[in-house]
């Protein structure tokens, strides 16, 4: 399929979005195509790790890189963090009413919740009363308070941390929520190499992250979302697609298995990763590399021992299945 214009335009800003951010995070460009992954795919994602790997910062560079619709200078995109606390309410993230002494009614003050790009950080430290009032925003763009409806901004994407479920004072999310994100990755430590340039260059890095550029605009960022549906995807890999979301609510290690939702989502990363990558078209490959990332965190294993294993094995079968295909 020969990339478009349009296709070319889109590809071009891609490129200049995850340069702009390498300029800041370090030794981390598959992660960050992840995250642009999930961006492009109009999904949400969540890392979980330990503090002090730069996903705060990630978050920062990501909201600072684009403008908002008018292209102004000092009109960045909406950037809100919030620090998830066991004593957070629903009220918090939603925002409430207060009294307005002068016109003697209540007025709405929003929460920060209405932004376009939010950093949930250490989303599992709250309780799961304050988790689920992100459902509604993350499903559906919307958030309802009393009788009232409110709209959220065109774009909308959550980056939500979580540390590893086994560390004290954590709430495990409910399988509701995981579903909710599109991606879930671990950003990890980088390497040794990277680690000492970073040590080293630590002062030069906070400021390329204090000057950050804004390289896209936020109708820009709209186009890209918008191009990403006409990446072409083969027959063979929508059914693929279909077969491991299948096989993982049939394997006797795995309790609950994927959603059709699971599979939608699937398929839009699968459009996404491959316009991050510069191609207009979805690869087997692409196949390999995102499974885990989109599905793994939706699924209720048996036992530990044996968490993920099932999926990989489910993966192997059908990656042997479309290279068979391919051969014949």
């Amino acid at each position: 399929m020969e990339p478009t214009i349009s296709t070319e335009k889109a590809i071009e800003n891609i490129a200049k979005l995850t340069q702009n951010i390498e300029r800041v995070i370090k030794g981390k460009s598959e992660m960050i195509r992840f995250i642009l992954t999930a961006l492009l795919a109009k999904g949400h994602i969540l890392i979980e790790d330990n503090p002090g790997t730069g996903k705060t910062v990630m978050a920062k560079t990501l909201a600072k890189s684009i403008s908002s619709a008018t292209g102004a200078t000092e009109d960045v995109a909406q950037f809100h963090r919030i620090q998830f606390t066991p004593d957070l309410l629903p009220m918090d993230l939603l925002g409430s009413h207060i009294f307005d002494d002068t016109n003697k009614e209540f007025i709405f003050k929003k929460g920060p919740l209405f932004t376009n790009i939010l950093l949930a950080d250490e989303i599992n430290r709250a309780s799961p009363k304050v988790q689920s009032a992100l459902l509604e925003c993350m499903a559906e763009n919307q958030i309802t308070i009393g009788e009232l409806t409110h709209v959220l901004q065109d774009v909308f994407f959550t980056i939500a941390t979580q540390n590893p479920v086994e560390t004290e004072g954590t709430y495990p999310l409910p399988v509701a929520q995981l579903d909710r994100f599109s991606m879930k990755i671990v950003f990890g430590y980088v390497d040794e190499d990277t680690e000492l340039e970073i040590y080293n260059n630590y002062l030069g890095i906070s400021n390329n992250l204090e000057s950050t550029e804004q390289v896209l605009s936020m109708v820009e960022l709209q186009h890209l979302q918008a191009e990403t549906e006409n990446v072409f995807i083969d027959e063979e890999i929508v059914k693929a697609v279909r077969n491991i979301v299948q096989h993982t609510r049939r394997h006797s290690d795995i309790t609950l298995g994927a959603s059709t939702r699971s599979g939608i989502s699937f398929l839009k990363c699968l459009k996404a990763f491959a316009l991050v990558n510069g191609r207009t078209y979805v690869m087997e490959d692409d196949i390999q590399q995102l499974t885990m990332p989109v599905l793994d965190h939706r699924m209720i294993y048996r036992n530990k021992d044996g968490k993920s294993n099932a999926l990989r094995n489910i993966l192997k079968t059908e990656m042997d299945r479309l290279h068979k295909v391919k051969k014949d």
